[in-house]
């Protein structure tokens, strides 16, 4: 990373994420959206919430990502029966009958939970812990996590016997929620031509550790119109039912809108979703690219909207 400035180290950045969408692209089809969004995220050092149908490559997508970034990786199967211990760690006796602390899969850089929504508030919360500070209490100590720390969590939208919906305090951490929807029907032929035959694809390690460390600071350093920003700001307060700034659409059919947090995110993604394609400061466009992602599980909508068979993503559109 032997850059002599920061406009250098921007296209370094574009070159880089180009780099990673085509080795992912490899094994992932039809899913090229999603691809940048979660790479998005992953360098505006948030967390994403994938929600799909079965069959869609959710967890192929993660583990494909794994192998590329080279870091420390581990898949958490989140089921009903999950402990906090389980993934956390616990302490054990060792062979000199002193307390040794055993690390969880929760030490790692790269976390796939996978069903997130199977397991009980208890275990869930134990992830929002991780996720917020990273860092984890155990036994009356603070573990911190080793960095980058990148959280993907899986969720099935259709089948919902048996699980355990996501509190809005955890939703908010995430910082996109990505709807994965079938492929198309070219893409689909590319998929079971490639799935039902012997092709095996070895996917190299694009980036390290360090790399994404100082991209995601670099990011952090992207200069941002006051114009930009303020549209991202309102934005976020124009989803708030009941005060001076409320859109007439959100007075209608909105209980709850998006918090600060969102304007954060709107402003950070916008960033990077414009150094990544070459910019070097974010515009409108830039924002309004990871409103959807950003906004869609942080608004709740009211009787009215489920009556009327408003969709979130109708409430979007319309104050975008």
């Amino acid at each position: 990373m032997d850059f002599k400035n920061d406009v250098e180290a921007l296209d370094g950045l574009q070159a880089k994420f180009k780099e990673l969408k085509t080795e992912i692209t490899r094994v992932i089809y039809g899913q090229d959206e999603v691809i940048t969004q979660v790479l998005v995220t992953l360098f505006s050092r948030g967390h994403v919430l994938l929600i799909g149908v079965p069959g869609l490559a959710k967890t192929l997508l993660v583990t494909s990502i794994a192998k590329i970034l080279g870091l420390k990786y581990n898949r958490i199967q989140f089921t009903p029966d999950l402990m906090p211990s389980d993934i956390i760690g616990t302490e054990i006796l060792d062979k000199e009958r002193q307390f040794k602390f055993i690390q969880g899969p929760l030490f790692a850089n790269i976390i796939l939970a996978d069903e997130i929504n199977r397991t009980p508030p208890k275990t869930q919360s134990a992830l929002l812990e991780a996720m917020q500070e990273r860092a984890i209490t155990a036994a009356g100590q603070r573990f911190e996590l080793e960095k980058p720390f990148f959280v993907l969590a899986t969720q099935n939208p259709i089948e919902q016997e048996g699980t355990y919906p996501l509190p809005e305090a955890q939703l908010d951490r995430f910082m996109f929620s990505v709807w994965l929807d079938y492929p198309k029907f070219d893409d689909e032929i590319t998929i079971v031509k490639n799935t039902t035959s012997n092709l095996n694809v070895d996917l190299k390690t694009v980036i390290s550790g360090a790399e994404i460390k100082y991209f995601q600071e670099l990011i952090r350093k992207v200069p941002i119109n006051d114009n930009v920003l303020k549209y991202a700001v309102q934005l976020a307060a124009k989803t708030r039912p009941g005060n001076d700034l409320s859109a007439d659409i959100s007075n209608q059919y909105l209980k709850w809108g998006a918090g600060p947090r969102a304007s954060q995110y709107l402003v950070l993604g916008a960033k990077t979703h414009a150094a990544v394609h070459g910019k070097y400061s974010p515009d409108i466009e830039d924002v309004k690219a990871v409103a959807p992602s950003i906004l869609r599980h942080r608004i709740i909508k009211n009787y009215k909207a489920e009556a009327e068979n408003i969709s979130v993503e109708d409430i979007i559109s319309k104050l975008l």
